[in-house]
């Protein structure tokens, strides 16, 4: 029998395939449809540092003004702000889809400043995650400030973090850095458990009759994958923590692609947006069926099959790829014009 299983943050996982932070990981009904389809572990929505910024800013004004009016007021609480899932409902959706649910709850925090929102962490520790993952989508667009500043940030963040709970932290990441090897480095320092390569960029267009800039959100496809087995095939023999794949992951070879290049797990969202929640059992059956026919008898036989470390090529990964793919390209285009 084939065996699927894997680890990741410490937690014991029925296979590789996680669902990650999107809107069907926002309701209790949502989740409960991805476990009975197979999702391994959940990672939930992220809370967000501006959302726990605008609550508490909301409640003091609320509780000053009230003051002046009548004694009770500070009895009284604001409503969690409109634009997105507030501090305190956020704590109740961990412990309710905790209590839910069979299979692990990844929670989500998002900001990149130190302050008091770094006390959410315990506190979604303290409502029953099983984990946390740091979505840390930061665009450096000051004049003022440099790379090593940014990097600082990012592992002051971890630390932090990292000192508040005793649970397994993931950081997601995105590509953008100038030495992604040695940042990698960086964060297994300061204490990260896994690393989530990568987080997307999400670019806004423009709309030209009416001279708006609009929000562009479009899903994934396959060829988005390639950049992150670079990166897990690079660094999954060379750090501590463990490696996660969010972004390209749509078909049973894109996973066993990701268990080869070194993930623990794969994570999908757009491939469940565009085919539903009932693809994660589609696509463990796919997976199933090519380590038959290829005779992997468990995910554990087919990890890290092709990293840095066991591939029959090594210097694919390196500078000297590139002129090998450009010649290629042209001996592939001649052979195209000839036929």
């Amino acid at each position: 029998m084939i065996d699927l299983a894997t680890e990741y943050l410490g937690l014991k996982l029925q296979s590789p395939l996680v669902a990650s932070s999107s809107p069907l990981t926002k309701d209790l009904a949502s989740l409960k449809r991805l476990e009975d389809a197979g999702a391994a572990a959940v990672v939930l929505p992220s809370l967000f540092e501006e959302q726990i910024a605008a609550e508490e800013e909301a409640l003091d004004q609320f509780l000053s003004q009230g003051a002046e009016s009548f004694p009770e007021a500070q009895s009284y609480f604001p409503e969690p702000a409109t634009y997105g899932m507030g501090p305190k409902a956020y704590l109740e959706h961990v412990a309710k889809a905790k209590k839910s649910l069979q299979i692990p709850v990844i929670a989500s925090l998002n900001g990149v400043t130190p302050g008091a929102w770094i006390r959410y962490a315990r506190q979604i520790e303290q409502a029953g995650a099983d984990a946390l993952e740091l979505n840390v989508y930061f665009l450096a667009t000051s004049l003022d400030v440099d790379a090593p500043a940014i990097e600082e940030r990012y592992c002051s963040l971890v630390r932090d973090v990292k000192a508040q709970v005793r649970i397994p932290v993931a950081v997601k990441l995105a590509p953008y850095f100038t030495s992604m090897a040695n940042m990698a480095h960086r964060l297994d320092q300061a204490g990260a458990d896994a690393l989530v390569l990568f987080n997307r960029f999400y670019q806004p267009d423009f709309d030209l009759e009416a001279l708006e800039v609009t929000p562009n959100l479009k899903l994934s496809d396959s060829d988005e994958l390639r950049l992150r087995l670079h990166w897990v095939a690079l660094l999954s023999p060379r750090i501590r923590p463990e490696l996660a794949i969010t972004g390209g992951v749509h078909t049973a070879e894109d996973v066993v692609k990701g268990v080869m290049a070194g993930a623990k797990v794969v994570m999908l969202t757009s491939a469940l947006l565009r085919n539903g929640v009932s693809y994660i059992a589609e696509l463990a059956g796919r997976l199933v069926e090519w380590m038959g026919e290829h005779e992997y008898e468990s995910i554990r036989q087919m990890r890290g099959a092709l990293n840095a470390a066991a591939a029959a090529q090594p210097e694919m990964f390196s500078r000297a790829n590139y002129m090998k793919v450009l010649g290629s390209y042209t001996l592939q285009a001649a052979e195209t014009r000839r036929r």
